[in-house]
């Protein structure tokens, strides 16, 4: 369900959406190198990188415009308030890269 409103959330802000499901996420996250720590629900390809979790538009937007040397960008986890998940944002957001060092807070 979490995975259906955030996929909604990025075609909302103008991104173009294709769902893939898989009963093999694990699988999925090996493909791409991320670490069971820095996993989620879901993983996302968007252009050359590999966003991993209910990663804020905002900072989305940020690694497609600023094109880091960077294999992509992690969430991890489901934190409350995040895109696509109930509840309230408790702290920060800290969103980090495929090697596990901060790329940013939200």
């Amino acid at each position: 369900m979490c995975c259906e409103q955030y996929a909604d959330y990025l075609g909302n802000k103008g991104y173009d959406v294709e769902v893939l499901d898989t009963d093999d996420m694990a699988a999925l996250n090996r493909k791409h190198d991320v670490e069971p720590a820095l996993s989620s629900c879901h993983t996302t390809l968007i252009g050359d990188y590999v966003v991993v979790g209910h990663v804020p538009e905002p900072i989305v937007a940020k690694l497609l415009r600023e094109k880091p040397d960077i294999r992509g960008i992690t969430l991890p986890g489901m934190p409350s308030g995040s895109p696509g998940m109930p509840g309230k944002k408790s702290e920060p957001f800290v969103i980090k890269t495929l090697d596990g060092d901060v790329y940013t807070t939200y």
